[in-house]
């Protein structure tokens, strides 16, 4: 068919996590025939294993679909799915960008959760055409009117607008289709203007390089042309464009209006980042695509290798893993109780979660993860500020004027019966209450301020379990707040353990130096002499336990007989005793490691 910019339409689909996305694409990949029934299988756009058990998008997925409408003509169909989790609102904001727009889908049993509100507002700022849809409604426990009356609630408009679908078994989805062709707008740009092009994701072809996947949308690629990065300046040939089916599809150009993909052999992952405009290197645009930004990883931890020897490995594995994923970032780092190991930068615990996941299945390496922590702005008394992202190298209390960690804003959806515990979470978690609404007469939406520091522990499980599971929260990140904040140091005979070490508020610094104190009398092995565990702050011991020695009988051979006899011995053995504990090393086994993740337990 030829190319007509009022027969194409740019959508995206946004919903939280496990509300049927990815079923629902699958069926319209179906319905329009772009996938042969040979072919099909549940998450069809979900091409990593760990996507299709956890039933989450991780990475973000483009397709196109032609579709004969009931009024006779064909259209083409750009889906553009997106990541469905809070780590990666950044990339749905620039999916969102590349189209017109948005299929809203709310599971008619759980109602709204937290993340659909927050990709919801992301849509209504990029100006979508927002088609509200439930799901699931041939569930018995599905409550049709009371959802579509608080979708209407949120977003306007008629309960009658609100669709009523079954993606799995394909009832209503028909329908979604013909409102996708008059609902959503046609994309206006100039195909005569000067190119300027939206990169909204990328992978990594080992023989190709990094393949851009963006939306033009405005003037004409044609292949062989000389393109240009306008964040960094890199330069390139289109040398094969094309357009997105299960397969890329090569073309000779790409107008305005239309998503498609770019080869130039481009060596570096790094070069081509999500939210950057392509323009032509001659006569190209001067003005990129505004809301490009930089990514920056928000939560780091140290990642070393189990065996030594895996260092190199380990470095291989993680470099692997950047090709796919930009957002990574590491550097190495040394540990005098681990050895040599990276100081990764996530973007937040699901990120860090699926990382871990994929050097243990994909690399099979055996790693240890330390606690992870947040970037915290240390202001020293000389006037310097320095970013701080790891406890050991936090300077001393001395030079430190003030500490500023970074705060979010929080949203957390609950039931009403639910409210009094996680306030109470939020309260323990230094949360700053904000505002209570209701969305519902049953549920809730309460906002609150909080550390991010606090909530990379285990909040999310601790809100699920205090919740029974029904609770949902997302967040974004605010600003920088001045702190009471102090380093905790865990010692082993008088010797700092630096992989233990962690930035607490000076409040819970007390009780949190107890229990780890505690947990690591338990799992540090007893030795042949005594073994002190202190916890500090800077110089000031706070908590302190005792792994008793072994000890040896030396006086089992001594039949009565006088009493100083014996007590030479015990002097003796206690000379050995202090002897061994000054060229003893204790060896902190694994778990101790893993103990401080448990710490608020």
């Amino acid at each position: 068919m030829s190319y007509d910019q009022k027969k194409v339409r740019n959508f995206c689909i946004i919903a939280h996590i496990d509300h049927g996305k990815s079923t629902l694409a699958d069926r319209l990949l179906e319905i329009t025939a772009t996938v042969s029934k040979r072919d099909m299988h549940s998450q069809v756009l979900d091409s990593m294993d760990l996507e299709q058990e956890r039933g989450i998008t991780i990475k973000s997925h483009a397709i196109r679909m032609t579709y004969r409408a009931q009024d006779g003509e064909e259209y083409i169909l750009n889906l553009i799915d997106t990541p469905g989790h809070v780590d990666f609102t950044y990339e749905v904001s620039r999916a969102l960008k590349a189209c017109e727009g948005a299929i809203l889908v709310v599971d008619a049993a759980q109602g709204i959760e937290a993340q659909t509100i927050s990709n919801l507002y992301l849509a209504l700022e990029n100006d979508l055409e927002i088609i509200p849809v439930m799901n699931k409604v041939d569930l018995p426990s599905a409550n049709p009117e009371i959802v579509a009356q608080s979708i209407v609630d949120l977003i306007g408009g008629k309960v009658e607008d609100v669709m009523g679908v079954s993606a799995k078994t394909g009832v209503g989805v028909p329908e979604v289709l013909e409102a996708i062709i008059h609902r959503i707008p046609p994309p206006k740009g100039d195909e005569k203007a000067p190119l300027r092009a939206l990169i909204f994701d990328s992978v990594f072809n080992q023989f190709r390089g990094s393949v851009v996947y963006c939306r033009v949308m405005e003037g004409t690629l044609n292949k062989g042309d000389q393109i240009v990065f306008m964040s960094n300046g890199k330069r390139y040939f289109a040398e094969e464009i094309g357009t997105l089916r299960l397969g890329n599809q090569p073309t000779q150009t790409l107008r305005a209006g239309e998503v498609g993909y770019i080869i130039g052999s481009v060596k570096d992952v790094l070069d081509t980042k999500v939210g950057d405009t392509v323009t032509h290197a001659r006569h190209g645009a001067t003005n990129p695509i505004p809301g490009f930004r930089d990514v920056k990883p928000m939560v780091f931890s140290g990642v070393y290798p189990t065996a030594a020897e895996d260092f190199e490995e380990l470095r291989t594995s993680l470099e692997k893993l950047q090709l796919n994923d930009a957002a990574l970032s590491f550097v190495p780092e040394t540990s005098v109780a681990l050895g040599f190991g990276f100081r990764v930068g996530f973007l937040g615990m699901l990120h860090m979660e699926i990382v871990q996941e994929r050097l243990s299945r994909e690399f099979n390496m055996d790693i240890v993860t330390t606690v992870p922590n947040v970037e915290y702005l240390v202001t020293l008394k000389n006037g310097e500020t320095i970013t701080v992202d790891n406890p050991s190298d936090m300077p001393d209390r001395g030079k430190i004027e003030y500490i500023e960690e970074p705060y979010v804003r929080a949203q957390i959806i609950t039931p009403t019966e639910y409210i009094g515990n996680l306030m109470q979470l939020c309260q323990e978690r230094r949360g700053l209450y904000k505002n209570t609404q209701y969305l519902t007469t049953d549920r809730v939406d309460l906002q609150y301020e909080l550390p991010l520091a606090e909530i990379v522990f285990d909040f999310y499980d601790k809100l699920k379990s205090v919740s029974r599971g029904y609770a949902s929260f997302d967040y974004e990140l605010i600003d920088t707040r001045s702190s009471e904040l102090v380093k905790l140091d865990v010692m082993l005979n008088g010797d700092p353990v630096d992989a233990l070490s962690t930035i607490v508020h000076k409040d819970k610094a007390y009780d949190m130096g107890r229990k780890l104190t505690n947990k690591l009398r338990e799992l540090i092995p007893r030795q042949m002499f005594e073994i002190a565990i202190q916890a500090s702050i800077g110089t000031k011991v706070i908590a302190r336990e005792t792994v008793r020695a072994f000890r040896k009988d030396v006086t089992a051979k001594c039949y009565g007989g006088d009493i100083s006899r014996k007590r030479k011995l015990l002097e003796k053995q206690k000379e050995g005793k202090k002897r061994m504990k000054q060229v003893g090393r204790v060896e902190v086994p694994q778990e101790a490691f893993l103990a401080v993740l448990s710490m608020t337990d």
